[in-house]
Protein backbone atom coordinates (compact mmCIF):
# COMPACT_ATOMS: atom_id res chain seq x y z
CA UNK A 1 0.00 0.00 0.00
CA UNK A 2 1.22 3.33 -0.97
CA UNK A 3 1.89 5.87 1.64
CA UNK A 4 -0.85 8.00 0.04
CA UNK A 5 -3.46 5.09 0.76
CA UNK A 6 -2.07 4.23 4.08
CA UNK A 7 -2.89 8.40 4.99
CA UNK A 8 -6.54 7.98 3.38
CA UNK A 9 -6.96 4.79 5.20
CA UNK A 10 -5.87 6.25 8.85
CA UNK A 11 -7.87 9.60 7.98
CA UNK A 12 -11.08 7.64 7.07
CA UNK A 13 -10.92 5.62 10.27
CA UNK A 14 -10.13 8.81 12.71
CA UNK A 15 -13.52 10.05 11.05
CA UNK A 16 -15.44 7.17 12.17
CA UNK A 17 -13.70 7.19 15.37
CA UNK A 18 -14.98 10.80 15.81
CA UNK A 19 -18.63 10.21 14.73
CA UNK A 20 -18.91 7.44 17.05
CA UNK A 21 -17.85 9.71 20.11
CA UNK A 22 -19.95 12.41 18.39
CA UNK A 23 -22.75 9.59 18.78
CA UNK A 24 -22.07 8.58 22.25
CA UNK A 25 -21.42 11.95 23.49
CA UNK A 26 -25.10 13.00 22.35
CA UNK A 27 -26.73 10.40 23.83
CA UNK A 28 -25.42 10.38 27.05
CA UNK A 29 -25.20 14.44 27.70
CA UNK A 30 -29.28 14.39 28.26
CA UNK A 31 -28.91 11.59 30.75
CA UNK A 32 -29.75 12.65 34.08
CA UNK A 33 -27.62 11.22 37.33
CA UNK A 34 -29.22 10.55 40.44
CA UNK A 35 -27.55 10.67 43.58
CA UNK A 36 -29.33 8.06 45.96
CA UNK A 37 -29.61 6.83 49.31
CA UNK A 38 -30.99 3.60 50.85
CA UNK A 39 -33.84 3.06 53.23
CA UNK A 40 -31.98 1.70 56.50
CA UNK A 41 -32.64 0.44 60.20
CA UNK A 42 -31.33 2.18 62.94
CA UNK A 43 -32.17 4.05 66.25
CA UNK A 44 -32.90 7.50 66.15
CA UNK A 45 -33.02 10.10 69.15
CA UNK A 46 -33.94 13.75 69.14
CA UNK A 47 -31.88 15.87 72.04
CA UNK A 48 -31.69 19.41 73.11
CA UNK A 49 -28.27 20.28 73.77
CA UNK A 50 -27.52 23.03 77.00
CA UNK A 51 -24.64 24.11 78.87
CA UNK A 52 -24.83 23.34 83.16
CA UNK A 53 -23.22 23.96 86.39
CA UNK A 54 -22.65 21.67 88.91
CA UNK A 55 -23.23 22.66 92.20
CA UNK A 56 -23.09 20.24 95.17
CA UNK A 57 -27.19 19.06 96.00
CA UNK A 58 -26.79 19.43 100.14
CA UNK A 59 -24.55 21.89 101.55
CA UNK A 60 -24.55 24.30 104.35
CA UNK A 61 -23.10 27.55 105.02
CA UNK A 62 -21.80 28.16 108.60
CA UNK A 63 -21.54 31.28 110.42
CA UNK A 64 -21.25 32.81 114.03
CA UNK A 65 -24.42 34.01 115.96
CA UNK A 66 -21.96 35.98 118.20
CA UNK A 67 -19.51 38.79 117.79
CA UNK A 68 -15.80 38.23 118.62
CA UNK A 69 -12.36 37.31 117.35
CA UNK A 70 -11.97 33.88 116.07
CA UNK A 71 -9.05 32.07 118.28
CA UNK A 72 -9.07 28.80 116.92
CA UNK A 73 -9.95 27.59 113.18
CA UNK A 74 -9.84 23.99 113.05
CA UNK A 75 -10.49 23.12 109.37
CA UNK A 76 -9.33 24.29 106.02
CA UNK A 77 -11.15 23.58 102.30
CA UNK A 78 -10.98 20.04 100.92
CA UNK A 79 -11.53 18.48 104.69
CA UNK A 80 -13.74 15.97 105.65
CA UNK A 81 -16.15 16.48 108.83
CA UNK A 82 -18.35 14.55 110.71
CA UNK A 83 -21.63 16.16 111.94
CA UNK A 84 -20.98 17.31 115.70
CA UNK A 85 -16.83 18.21 115.22
CA UNK A 86 -15.46 21.26 116.20
CA UNK A 87 -15.23 23.48 113.61
CA UNK A 88 -14.37 27.04 115.10
CA UNK A 89 -13.71 28.41 118.37
CA UNK A 90 -13.98 32.86 119.44
CA UNK A 91 -13.24 34.65 121.77
CA UNK A 92 -15.61 33.52 124.96
CA UNK A 93 -14.49 36.03 127.38
CA UNK A 94 -17.17 39.19 126.76
CA UNK A 95 -20.16 36.12 126.42
CA UNK A 96 -18.81 34.60 129.98
CA UNK A 97 -18.84 38.29 131.58
CA UNK A 98 -22.41 38.89 130.27
CA UNK A 99 -23.55 35.02 131.73
CA UNK A 100 -21.57 36.11 135.14
CA UNK A 101 -23.86 38.81 134.74
CA UNK A 102 -26.70 37.78 134.82
CA UNK A 103 -26.45 34.57 137.39
CA UNK A 104 -24.89 37.29 140.04
CA UNK A 105 -28.27 39.37 139.22
CA UNK A 106 -30.96 36.16 139.13
CA UNK A 107 -28.91 35.29 143.05
CA UNK A 108 -29.39 38.71 143.92
CA UNK A 109 -33.23 38.64 143.17
CA UNK A 110 -33.56 35.35 144.88
CA UNK A 111 -32.22 36.90 147.64
CA UNK A 112 -34.77 39.87 147.47
CA UNK A 113 -37.36 36.77 147.16
CA UNK A 114 -36.30 35.50 150.38
CA UNK A 115 -36.50 38.56 152.12
CA UNK A 116 -40.21 39.50 151.10
CA UNK A 117 -41.08 36.30 151.97
CA UNK A 118 -40.24 36.55 155.29
CA UNK A 119 -42.28 39.74 155.48
CA UNK A 120 -44.94 38.00 153.72
CA UNK A 121 -44.86 35.57 156.52
CA UNK A 122 -44.92 38.20 159.13
CA UNK A 123 -47.82 40.19 157.59
CA UNK A 124 -49.56 37.21 157.53
CA UNK A 125 -49.08 36.38 161.46
CA UNK A 126 -49.98 40.32 161.46
CA UNK A 127 -53.26 39.70 159.80
CA UNK A 128 -54.24 36.46 161.80
CA UNK A 129 -53.54 38.03 165.12
CA UNK A 130 -55.76 40.95 164.23
CA UNK A 131 -58.44 39.32 163.46
CA UNK A 132 -58.41 37.15 166.50
CA UNK A 133 -58.64 40.47 168.87
CA UNK A 134 -61.41 41.74 166.03
CA UNK A 135 -63.39 38.49 167.36
CA UNK A 136 -63.27 39.55 171.20
CA UNK A 137 -63.37 43.13 170.09
CA UNK A 138 -59.91 43.89 171.30
CA UNK A 139 -59.08 46.02 168.30
CA UNK A 140 -60.33 48.27 165.81
CA UNK A 141 -61.47 47.59 162.77
CA UNK A 142 -58.92 50.48 160.98
CA UNK A 143 -56.00 47.97 162.25
CA UNK A 144 -57.43 44.57 161.39
CA UNK A 145 -58.01 47.02 157.12
CA UNK A 146 -54.29 47.63 157.64
CA UNK A 147 -53.03 44.37 158.32
CA UNK A 148 -55.04 42.97 155.55
CA UNK A 149 -53.66 45.42 153.36
CA UNK A 150 -49.97 44.70 154.24
CA UNK A 151 -50.54 40.86 153.72
CA UNK A 152 -51.70 42.05 150.22
CA UNK A 153 -49.08 44.08 149.70
CA UNK A 154 -45.93 41.38 150.77
CA UNK A 155 -47.96 38.46 148.62
CA UNK A 156 -47.64 40.91 145.18
CA UNK A 157 -44.04 41.82 146.50
CA UNK A 158 -43.66 37.95 146.12
CA UNK A 159 -45.27 37.15 142.76
CA UNK A 160 -43.55 40.22 141.62
CA UNK A 161 -40.10 38.99 142.28
CA UNK A 162 -40.80 35.40 141.17
CA UNK A 163 -41.75 37.25 137.71
CA UNK A 164 -38.48 39.28 137.47
CA UNK A 165 -36.70 36.13 138.41
CA UNK A 166 -38.40 34.21 135.58
CA UNK A 167 -37.74 36.38 133.07
CA UNK A 168 -33.90 36.70 134.26
CA UNK A 169 -33.67 32.95 133.97
CA UNK A 170 -35.26 33.06 130.35
CA UNK A 171 -32.44 36.01 129.58
CA UNK A 172 -30.19 34.25 131.02
CA UNK A 173 -30.92 30.93 129.21
CA UNK A 174 -30.24 33.11 125.99
CA UNK A 175 -27.04 34.16 127.26
CA UNK A 176 -25.62 31.10 128.59
CA UNK A 177 -26.92 29.72 124.69
CA UNK A 178 -25.04 32.64 122.93
CA UNK A 179 -21.84 31.58 125.36
CA UNK A 180 -22.17 27.86 123.38
CA UNK A 181 -22.15 29.30 119.88
CA UNK A 182 -18.69 30.66 120.23
CA UNK A 183 -17.71 27.15 119.53
CA UNK A 184 -19.05 26.14 116.20
CA UNK A 185 -19.82 22.49 115.47
CA UNK A 186 -20.76 20.89 111.93
CA UNK A 187 -24.39 21.12 111.13
CA UNK A 188 -23.89 17.76 108.93
CA UNK A 189 -20.84 15.21 107.62
CA UNK A 190 -19.39 16.43 104.52
CA UNK A 191 -16.24 17.96 102.51
CA UNK A 192 -15.50 21.97 104.07
CA UNK A 193 -15.75 23.37 100.17
CA UNK A 194 -14.50 27.04 100.99
CA UNK A 195 -13.65 28.85 104.10
CA UNK A 196 -14.01 32.69 104.76
CA UNK A 197 -12.34 34.01 107.39
CA UNK A 198 -8.92 33.53 109.58
CA UNK A 199 -7.25 32.97 112.77
CA UNK A 200 -7.49 36.15 114.41
CA UNK A 201 -10.40 37.83 112.48
CA UNK A 202 -12.82 39.70 113.99
CA UNK A 203 -16.72 38.56 113.17
CA UNK A 204 -19.21 41.42 113.89
CA UNK A 205 -22.82 39.38 114.21
CA UNK A 206 -25.22 42.70 115.39
CA UNK A 207 -26.48 43.11 111.77
CA UNK A 208 -26.13 39.69 110.26
CA UNK A 209 -24.76 36.67 110.11
CA UNK A 210 -21.39 36.36 108.72
CA UNK A 211 -20.21 33.33 106.74
CA UNK A 212 -17.49 31.60 108.10
CA UNK A 213 -17.41 28.30 106.02
CA UNK A 214 -19.15 25.67 103.73
CA UNK A 215 -19.45 22.33 104.19
CA UNK A 216 -21.31 20.38 101.17
CA UNK A 217 -21.80 16.74 100.39
CA UNK A 218 -20.27 16.07 97.46
CA UNK A 219 -21.54 12.41 97.19
CA UNK A 220 -24.78 13.95 95.10
CA UNK A 221 -24.25 17.00 92.92
CA UNK A 222 -27.15 19.07 90.93
CA UNK A 223 -26.70 20.39 87.07
CA UNK A 224 -27.92 23.80 87.05
CA UNK A 225 -28.73 23.67 83.29
CA UNK A 226 -29.45 26.67 80.99
CA UNK A 227 -31.92 25.88 78.18
CA UNK A 228 -33.16 28.49 75.56
CA UNK A 229 -36.71 29.62 75.18
CA UNK A 230 -36.66 28.28 72.05
CA UNK A 231 -36.10 24.70 73.57
CA UNK A 232 -37.92 25.02 76.64
CA UNK A 233 -41.03 23.27 75.73
CA UNK A 234 -39.48 19.94 74.81
CA UNK A 235 -38.28 19.99 78.40
CA UNK A 236 -40.58 18.03 80.94
CA UNK A 237 -39.77 16.79 84.33
CA UNK A 238 -38.79 12.64 84.20
CA UNK A 239 -37.08 13.04 80.70
CA UNK A 240 -34.20 11.51 80.31
CA UNK A 241 -30.80 13.69 80.42
CA UNK A 242 -27.22 12.85 79.86
CA UNK A 243 -23.69 14.83 80.60
CA UNK A 244 -20.28 14.88 80.18
CA UNK A 245 -17.70 17.34 81.34
CA UNK A 246 -15.15 19.52 79.35
CA UNK A 247 -12.56 17.70 81.02
CA UNK A 248 -13.32 14.18 79.80
CA UNK A 249 -11.21 12.88 77.68
CA UNK A 250 -11.65 12.40 74.22
CA UNK A 251 -10.26 8.86 74.33
CA UNK A 252 -13.19 7.61 76.90
CA UNK A 253 -16.01 10.14 76.82
CA UNK A 254 -17.57 9.70 80.27
CA UNK A 255 -21.22 10.30 80.49
CA UNK A 256 -23.51 10.45 83.62
CA UNK A 257 -26.72 9.61 83.07
CA UNK A 258 -29.91 11.41 85.46
CA UNK A 259 -33.93 12.34 84.67
CA UNK A 260 -35.32 15.90 85.20
CA UNK A 261 -36.32 17.09 88.52
CA UNK A 262 -37.18 20.86 88.28
CA UNK A 263 -37.99 23.10 85.41
CA UNK A 264 -37.71 26.39 87.04
CA UNK A 265 -40.88 28.70 86.27
CA UNK A 266 -39.27 31.86 85.85
CA UNK A 267 -35.85 32.71 83.98
CA UNK A 268 -33.41 32.95 86.51
CA UNK A 269 -29.23 32.75 86.40
CA UNK A 270 -27.95 29.41 87.44
CA UNK A 271 -25.38 30.87 90.04
CA UNK A 272 -21.75 30.17 88.74
CA UNK A 273 -20.54 31.30 92.03
CA UNK A 274 -23.17 30.37 94.77
CA UNK A 275 -26.09 28.23 94.76
CA UNK A 276 -27.93 29.27 97.93
CA UNK A 277 -29.48 32.17 95.85
CA UNK A 278 -30.13 33.24 92.45
CA UNK A 279 -30.36 36.48 90.02
CA UNK A 280 -33.23 37.51 87.70
CA UNK A 281 -32.03 37.52 84.05
CA UNK A 282 -30.91 40.50 82.60
CA UNK A 283 -33.00 42.39 79.82
CA UNK A 284 -29.88 42.80 77.68
CA UNK A 285 -29.18 38.46 77.33
CA UNK A 286 -31.19 36.07 75.54
CA UNK A 287 -33.83 34.50 77.84
CA UNK A 288 -32.90 31.07 79.46
CA UNK A 289 -34.71 28.74 81.91
CA UNK A 290 -33.28 26.72 84.49
CA UNK A 291 -33.38 22.91 84.62
CA UNK A 292 -32.86 20.94 87.62
CA UNK A 293 -31.12 17.16 87.87
CA UNK A 294 -29.41 15.01 90.14
CA UNK A 295 -26.55 12.85 89.75
CA UNK A 296 -24.88 10.51 92.11
CA UNK A 297 -20.94 11.41 92.70
CA UNK A 298 -19.85 8.38 95.17
CA UNK A 299 -16.18 8.69 93.29
CA UNK A 300 -15.58 11.93 93.45
CA UNK A 301 -15.54 12.67 90.00
CA UNK A 302 -17.47 15.38 89.35
CA UNK A 303 -16.22 18.71 91.03
CA UNK A 304 -18.33 22.00 92.16
CA UNK A 305 -18.33 24.59 89.19
CA UNK A 306 -17.20 22.27 86.89
CA UNK A 307 -19.38 22.79 83.08
CA UNK A 308 -21.53 20.22 81.91
CA UNK A 309 -22.46 19.84 78.41
CA UNK A 310 -26.26 18.24 79.18
CA UNK A 311 -28.20 16.66 76.56
CA UNK A 312 -31.77 16.03 76.91
CA UNK A 313 -33.43 13.61 75.30
CA UNK A 314 -36.55 14.52 74.05
CA UNK A 315 -37.95 11.66 71.70
CA UNK A 316 -36.22 8.33 70.67
CA UNK A 317 -37.09 5.36 68.38
CA UNK A 318 -35.19 2.17 68.11
CA UNK A 319 -35.00 -0.04 65.31
CA UNK A 320 -36.52 2.19 63.06
CA UNK A 321 -36.68 2.90 59.26
CA UNK A 322 -35.03 6.10 58.55
CA UNK A 323 -34.66 8.62 55.36
CA UNK A 324 -32.16 11.49 55.58
CA UNK A 325 -34.23 14.89 55.85
CA UNK A 326 -32.96 15.75 52.56
CA UNK A 327 -34.53 13.41 50.56
CA UNK A 328 -38.18 14.96 51.76
CA UNK A 329 -40.40 17.44 50.53
CA UNK A 330 -43.94 19.04 51.82
CA UNK A 331 -46.66 19.13 48.98
CA UNK A 332 -49.41 20.60 50.13
CA UNK A 333 -49.22 19.44 54.08
CA UNK A 334 -47.95 15.62 52.66
CA UNK A 335 -44.06 14.32 53.19
CA UNK A 336 -43.07 13.25 50.17
CA UNK A 337 -39.63 11.24 48.82
CA UNK A 338 -38.43 10.76 45.62
CA UNK A 339 -37.92 6.89 44.72
CA UNK A 340 -35.74 5.62 42.34
CA UNK A 341 -37.24 2.51 40.85
CA UNK A 342 -35.55 -0.73 39.44
CA UNK A 343 -36.42 0.88 35.58
CA UNK A 344 -34.64 3.70 36.47
CA UNK A 345 -37.82 5.92 36.85
CA UNK A 346 -38.10 8.25 39.58
CA UNK A 347 -41.75 7.79 41.33
CA UNK A 348 -43.02 10.61 44.25
CA UNK A 349 -43.98 8.77 46.94
CA UNK A 350 -46.71 10.24 50.80
CA UNK A 351 -45.06 8.98 53.51
CA UNK A 352 -46.03 8.86 57.33
CA UNK A 353 -42.88 10.64 59.39
CA UNK A 354 -42.69 9.63 63.15
CA UNK A 355 -40.05 10.64 65.03
CA UNK A 356 -37.36 13.55 63.60
CA UNK A 357 -33.87 14.74 64.28
CA UNK A 358 -31.65 17.31 62.79
CA UNK A 359 -30.60 14.84 59.54
CA UNK A 360 -33.47 11.71 59.80
CA UNK A 361 -36.75 10.89 60.00
CA UNK A 362 -38.33 8.10 60.95
CA UNK A 363 -40.42 6.56 58.23
CA UNK A 364 -43.99 4.95 60.44
CA UNK A 365 -45.84 4.43 56.22
CA UNK A 366 -44.98 4.33 52.99
CA UNK A 367 -41.57 2.93 51.88
CA UNK A 368 -39.41 -0.13 52.77
CA UNK A 369 -36.16 -1.33 53.34
CA UNK A 370 -33.58 -1.09 51.07
CA UNK A 371 -35.37 1.25 48.42
CA UNK A 372 -33.38 3.87 46.78
CA UNK A 373 -34.34 7.67 48.03
CA UNK A 374 -33.22 10.54 45.41
CA UNK A 375 -31.25 13.27 47.35
CA UNK A 376 -29.97 15.20 44.35
CA UNK A 377 -29.68 15.10 40.46
CA UNK A 378 -27.29 16.49 37.71
CA UNK A 379 -27.48 15.98 34.41
CA UNK A 380 -25.12 13.18 33.01
CA UNK A 381 -21.71 13.92 30.86
CA UNK A 382 -20.25 12.04 28.39
CA UNK A 383 -16.83 11.86 29.76
CA UNK A 384 -15.29 13.06 26.68
CA UNK A 385 -14.22 16.08 28.24
CA UNK A 386 -12.28 17.10 24.74
CA UNK A 387 -15.21 17.20 22.97
CA UNK A 388 -17.42 19.65 24.71
CA UNK A 389 -17.78 22.84 22.74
Amino acid sequence: MSILGKRSWLLVVSLVALGLALVMWRAYAGHTVYDTVGVSRGDIQVTVNAIGTLQPRRYVDVGAQVSGQITRLHVQPGDRVTQGQLLVEIDPSVQQAVVDAGRAAIAGLRAQLAEQQAQHRLAGQRHARQRRMAADGATRDEDVQTARAELATAQARVEYLRAQIAQMQASQRAEEARLGYTQIYAPMAGTVVTVEAREGQTLNATYQTPNILRIADLSGMTVWTEVSEADIHSIKAGMSVSFSTLGASQDDPRRWESTVRQVLPAPVAPLPTDAGSTQPASGTRAVTYTVLFDVDNADGALMPQMTAQVAFLTAQARDALLAPLAALTIDGGKSVLRVLQPDGNVRERSVRLGVRSRHQAQILDGLAEGEQLVVAEHPGQSGFGWLQW
